[in-house]
């Protein structure tokens, strides 16, 4: 994609300057320039369908697109891999989180990708099935195993990634395995970058997002970053950059603003513009524990954060993505309404903070209720 300068969003806030008044006002601007039954060591496994109401299991309003792994979180922060006495298996991959975040928050989500044919694949499918995720695009690879990640929490909550995939069963899901009927389906189709790696699942990532847009769905990017997978940096940048102009809606960090810039400054509004492309309907940054900014044809802004005590930021950003397209998926007209819009990245702050209070990133994820609850309790 062609990076574009445009002015900055905030009149008067000078080129570079850190942005973090919470009651910044926005301004409107124009726009700049069947289930299968697997045979496995002597006993046979039935992937059932998930036992959730008709209009989920036919039509998922949001359907999300990629890896489905394990995460071994150590159980001390602080320490690094080999100084860790425990760790704790958590179900993750963001694609999956923001599934299992939507169908907790009330929305109806579905999961297309692929496991091993093993323990660990068969776990991570009942734990969609039951957090009330359509399950029936998920495939189980015989030849690969599940992915696994082991993830260092610094003091500060902050997170170091290893990965076991080499290659992983996600890494292999083919165009041919794909449900073109449950993704033709979705208001939503989310997805991120790591299924653009490698192939066969980078042919099968581009054939189910063009089949999604072709039949009216929003596309939903959050790149999510993982630089270790990627051959290289520039590859990693390519990579995501090949399918930035097809997105309606993507969400980044501060640090991947940095990344796809190759290191201007991501509080520079006009930075950001550069990565806004015509069709766009909205770009997200998060800060973290100081919220989020926003970027749309009309208007932009900032929406602050939450104060909670920090545990662990695995899956934070993926309970953001949740309730931010939980919200949208409910009405779209949300994107045309700045009021609403604000209102609808509240919720989704509040999403990603309750996250952080808890370790692992499926596990972590709230309900609806939790999130409403501690709206009113959590100073924003």
């Amino acid at each position: 994609m062609l990076l574009q300068a445009a002015a900055p969003c905030f009149p008067g806030v000078a080129s570079g300057a850190r942005i973090r008044s919470e009651n910044l006002t926005s301004r409107r601007l124009p726009l700049p320039s069947p289930s299968p039954i697997r045979k496995r060591s002597g006993c046979i496994r039935a992937v059932s369908p998930i036992n959730v109401s008709p209009e989920n299991e036919d039509s998922p309003s949001v359907v999300c697109f990629g890896e489905l792994l394990i995460d071994f979180v150590p159980t001390i922060s602080g320490l690094s891999l080999a100084e860790a006495p425990a760790f704790k298996k958590a179900a993750g991959g963001a694609p999956a989180n923001v599934a299992v975040g939507i169908a907790r928050l009330g929305g109806s989500s579905a999961f297309i990708g692929k496991v091993g044919d093993d323990e660990f694949g068969y776990m991570l499918s009942d734990i969609l099935k039951e957090n009330n995720v359509n399950n029936q695009g998920l495939r189980f690879d015989p030849g690969a195993r599940t992915a696994l990640a082991f993830v260092t929490l610094r003091s500060d909550g902050e997170r170091e990634f290893m990965f076991y995939r080499n290659p992983s069963a996600d890494m292999l899901l083919e165009e041919s395995e794909l449900d073109l009927d449950l993704i033709r389906k979705a208001k939503i189709f989310h997805y991120g970058s790591i299924s653009l790696i490698t192939e066969p699942c980078k042919s099968a990532h581009i054939s189910a997002a063009k089949t999604a847009k072709e039949a009216g769905a929003l596309l939903s990017y959050d790149p999510n970053l993982r630089l270790p997978l990627w051959p290289s940096a520039d590859s990693a940048r390519d990579g995501i950059l090949s399918i930035w102009d097809t997105a309606d809606i993507i969400k980044i960090s501060e640090e991947e603003i940095s990344f796809l810039t190759q290191g201007e400054d991501p509080y520079d509004d006009a930075v950001v513009w550069k990565l806004f492309h015509q069709n766009l309907k909205l770009l997200l940054v998060t800060e973290g524990p100081d919220g989020c900014r926003y970027y749309s044809k009309g208007f932009c802004g900032r929406v602050g954060g939450f104060e909670v005590e920090q545990v662990d930021t695995t899956g934070a950003g993926d309970a953001f993505v949740a309730g931010m397209l939980s919200q949208l998926a409910s009405d779209i007209s949300i994107l045309q309404d700045e009021a609403r819009l604000r209102e609808a990245l509240k919720f989704a702050n509040a999403c990603g903070a309750l996250t952080v209070t808890e370790r692992g990133a499926i596990p972590a994820l709230p309900t609806r209720e939790a999130v409403l609850s501690a709206m009113l309790n959590m100073a924003a």
